[in-house]
């Protein structure tokens, strides 16, 4: 199913957000390096935009996302509030993990975004839960588990694979391709060409598809979502991308100029906003107005975040558990 016109011009102003978002918070990281105060890991999303943007517009609010330790995306993408992004990066209650949680722990139940994890491939075993319940009670919810190429080689991706083929789960595999585990080439991580062909060992159906194009994969992800809210069970959807910065930001840059330059000239962003204006569907005024409102936005979220109080020390123990 391909989308509206009105969801594609949604899906440029979602990706435009992402990519306000990245930049301002990689700036805010280094300036409160700079400045003594050290925001713990942050992975940037910069230039796998299409993923999260394409796949989300196809779930409900009530459908699940379990994210990845870079999943300041799939936040936004699901419908996540920057206000309260920011002020979780820089450890505020108002946060939308009160603060204590930093880049890779956004969470939003009620969005059904149910936080990153720092642990590789950590999210996907979660993702059998809510899908388990969604067939348990007869509802038509979908649960999205995104994770990298890295991931796909972890033990627990086939488990978690083989179990949601057993019970015919409405869980969604993502698999964000960058080509790259932190500095490991995916064709020195992975024994097959494309990860998607993984799907064929469980009898469920992997696609490969282009991750720099939204389009691309809103196709993909939305026959895997009909697949699942039928009862036909999981679906494995290999998107290919690039990512524009290092792996984290206290990590150095190891991949060579020429590569970076060529990652460059495949920016989602630029790619897409002149396809929308190509076919019609979006003037350059009108882009530039979305990028007014993304950059007003971005603003706001970043003068609440500052502003923003800190935790009550009194507070430090809440949500932990009593041995």
């Amino acid at each position: 199913m391909k989308p509206t016109d009105e969801q594609m011009k949604e899906m440029l102003q979602t990706m435009l957000t992402i990519r306000s978002f990245e930049e301002t918070a990689c700036a805010l990281y280094m300036d409160n390096w700079e400045s003594g105060n050290f925001l713990g890991a942050l992975h940037s999303y910069e230039g796998q935009e299409a993923v999260a943007t394409g796949a989300c517009a196809c779930l409900r609010q009530d459908d699940y996302v379990f994210s990845t330790h870079r999943g300041h995306g799939h936040f936004i993408a699901k419908g996540g509030e920057v206000k309260a992004m920011f002020a979780e990066l820089l450890g505020k209650e108002a946060g939308c993990s009160r603060g204590r949680g930093g880049s890779m722990h956004m969470f939003d139940s009620e969005k059904g975004l149910m936080g990153g994890n720092g642990i590789v491939g950590g999210g996907i075993p979660l993702a059998l839960g809510p899908a388990f319940a969604a067939s348990y009670r007869g509802t038509d919810q979908v649960t999205v588990s995104f994770f990298g190429d890295g991931a796909s080689s972890q033990g627990v991706f086939h488990e978690s694979f083989n179990l949601a083929a057993l019970w015919d789960l409405p869980l969604i595999f993502v698999c964000e391709n960058n080509r790259y585990a932190v500095g490991t080439p995916a064709s020195e991580g992975i024994s097959v060409p494309n990860v998607s062909v993984r799907a064929a060992g469980y009898g469920c159906p992997g696609v490969t598809v282009d991750g720099d194009d939204p389009v691309a994969v809103y196709e993909a992800v939305s026959e895997a979502v009909g697949h699942a809210r039928a009862g036909n069970g999981p679906s494995l959807i290999e998107a290919v991308t690039h990512r524009h910065s290092t792996h984290c930001m206290v990590m150095r840059e190891g991949r060579e100029k020429a590569e970076l330059d060529e990652i460059n000239a495949h920016d989602p962003i630029p790619r897409f906003e002149q396809y929308l204006e190509e076919n019609g569907i979006i003037s350059a005024d009108e882009a530039q107005t979305l990028r007014g409102e993304v950059s007003q936005l971005i603003e706001e979220a970043v003068a609440f975040g500052e502003n923003a109080p800190f935790p009550d020390a009194a507070t430090v123990a809440d949500g932990l558990w009593a041995s």
